[in-house]
């Protein structure tokens, strides 16, 4: 087939080998947090986290080697909804079910609120290395629609 007529991917990022979502760039720092030793050595320098909750695959590589989610220390958000969305201050899922119970925001909002500030050790205890203020606020508004 002539390559003008097919449409490649426009982020770049390398896919998971189980689902093909793009996957976010993770420091080695993060891997020493959530993947022992000697798993963590299957892995290139350069790895990826899986964003899709429905793939078992957390981190992989460019030669697609990869790590499940019961080869990981802690579980993960958002393979497992009953992990915090926010590792560094361990907020949940019920903690925005009970904001959205009370007709409030007082909770997310504290959250998002310290992630955004120096006590957040984003690059180390989120499993994606990445804040969790955007999966907090969508979660949130999701939940909300959701509602009506």
């Amino acid at each position: 087939m002539n390559k003008a007529f097919v449409r490649e991917s426009d982020d770049g990022a390398p896919r998971c080998p189980r689902c093909g979502s793009p996957g976010q760039e993770v420091l080695r720092d993060t891997l020493r947090v959530h993947v022992p030793e000697p798993l963590r050595e299957s892995l290139t320098e350069s790895a990826w986290f899986c964003p899709f909750d429905r793939c078992e695959v957390v981190y992989f590589d460019a030669f697609q080697r990869h790590l499940l989610t019961d080869q990981i220390r802690t579980p993960v958000w958002p393979k497992d909804p009953e992990a915090p969305l926010c590792a560094c201050f361990g907020f949940t899922s019920q903690d925005i079910e009970a904001d959205l119970a009370e007709g409030g925001v007082k909770r997310t909002r504290a959250c998002v609120q310290r992630a955004q500030s120096a006590e957040a050790r984003c690059a180390t205890a989120s499993p994606s290395g990445q804040s969790c203020v955007a999966e907090v606020q969508r979660y949130y508004m999701q939940r909300r629609q959701a509602q009506g």
